[in-house]
């Protein structure tokens, strides 16, 4: 189905950001800046200018902000999900926004990212694509390294600490937590780029982006103080060590709770778990999740993984103005990847598939806006479907880590090669 709305025009070129608007970007962070303390450590950019091409890591909307104060008074273009357009197109297009749809292959991006170069300006990519679940890596696609050899400009990473642990996406709350930290490192030079693969360019990013928030917190003793801060972390540790059972994980306070046996962990100040009664089974937060993927990943080799039918809303944005009730509908996530279909408000049927090799990970969102409840939103490249499951039992974290996992999984079964780390 492809109903007559107005799209976004992807095409339209990239604004440099006008002079006026670029103070009162600096002025719109530089509070969040001083409160957290940030402090850059700069490695290699003495005396560097634009253009250059800045990799950054995403946990939070907090490593804007921080980005901003990295590479001022300089301008910039930022690549931002279409979502992050709605309602400001115009302002977000005149402070140097790209509008990009999660997890498409896009070959105009890469044209607006050529004018940026052409424009002596810094291009700014979060190539996570979405906020880390749990203040880890998650994977990263594989053209990266074609990408900065086919810009031939300098590559700069900046990777930030400790935005996730003040403000998880599970709990959006500002902990305070300071001081706040990141590194801006040049690991390309345009001469260096040329004797350089896209491999081995693709090797060292992955090796810059390599953080875990928790980790970096526990090091610095940095305690977090907030009553609530295990509050949502059931959206992302849904499945309980001790009984095994899933979705039935709920929080409360500093506590973690399995709504099935009954056991329960408390959240430390230095961000750790702590069993109540018996065995702590997972201490460090990104260690439980991993060992949900490893689960994961066992029902995808043993061909069982499947949602099942799940009653589904879904809603559209074609363009940046508002999101449109696109109808009622079912959503089946198995070993043939997305597929949701169902009839709009004319009566009209609309269906998207996306099979596991079109998708090598995913959006979600807990509760979007404090209103909707979890979503899994998928795109085409005109398109963006936010989809909320209701009256069933399910996890969208689950469902972005099989997206993953199937990802592989086909890749490993069609004898493609797998780089760890990268899709």
């Amino acid at each position: 189905m492809q109903k007559d709305f107005e799209r976004f025009d992807m095409t339209k070129p990239p604004v440099r950001t006008k002079w006026y608007l670029r103070p009162l970007t600096y002025i719109f962070s530089f509070p969040d800046i001083k409160k957290h303390g940030l402090k850059i450590t700069e490695k290699g950019t003495e005396g560097l200018k634009p253009p250059y091409l800045l990799l950054c890591n995403h946990n939070a909307f907090m490593d804007f902000k921080a980005a901003t104060k990295a590479i001022f008074p300089d301008r910039a273009n930022y690549v931002i999900a279409i979502d992050g357009f709605i309602g400001r197109e115009k302002l977000l297009r005149n402070v140097g926004g790209i509008c990009k749809r999660k997890f498409t292959n896009d070959v105009t991006l890469i044209r607006q990212l050529k004018r940026v170069a052409q424009n002596g300006d810094v291009a700014v990519i979060y190539p996570e694509a979405r906020y880390s679940l749990c203040g880890t890596t998650a994977v990263l696609p594989s053209g990266l390294g074609k990408l900065c050899k086919m810009l031939d400009i300098p590559v700069v990473t900046f990777i930030c600490h400790g935005h996730h642990v003040n403000s998880p996406f599970w709990n959006l709350h500002d902990r305070g937590v300071k001081p706040t930290e990141a590194e801006l490192t040049l690991i390309y030079t345009p001469e260096q780029l040329k004797d350089a693969s896209a491999e081995d360019i693709n090797a060292k990013i992955l090796e810059m982006f390599q953080y875990d928030d928790f980790a970096w917190q526990k090091e610095r003793g940095i305690r977090v103080t907030y009553p609530k801060r295990a509050e949502g972390l059931h959206k992302v540790l849904y499945q309980c060590p001790s009984c095994l059972k899933e979705y039935t994980m709920t929080s409360e306070g500093t506590k973690l709770i399995c709504g099935s046996c009954g056991k329960t962990w408390t959240m430390t100040e230095l961000g750790e778990l702590a069993a109540d009664s018996g065995e702590t089974e997972f201490t460090h937060i990104p260690d439980w999740y991993e060992w949900e993927r490893a689960n994961v990943r066992k029902e995808i080799e043993a061909g069982t993984y499947s949602t099942g039918e799940m009653p589904v809303t879904v809603n559209s944005l074609p363009n940046a103005k508002k999101f449109i009730r696109l109808g009622e509908g079912v959503m089946v996530h198995d070993m043939n990847g997305f597929t949701v279909s169902g009839t709009d408000g004319d009566g009209d049927p609309f269906e998207m598939k996306k099979p596991p090799q079109s998708l090598y990970s995913c959006h979600i969102e807990y509760e979007y806006l404090g209103k909707y409840g979890d979503c899994v939103d998928l795109n085409t490249l005109e398109d963006t479907w936010y989809i909320y499951p209701h009256d069933c039992e399910f996890s969208v974290t689950k469902m972005a880590l099989a997206t993953e996992e199937l990802y592989f999984y086909d890749r490993r079964r069609s004898g493609r090669t797998i780089v760890p780390g990268f899709a």
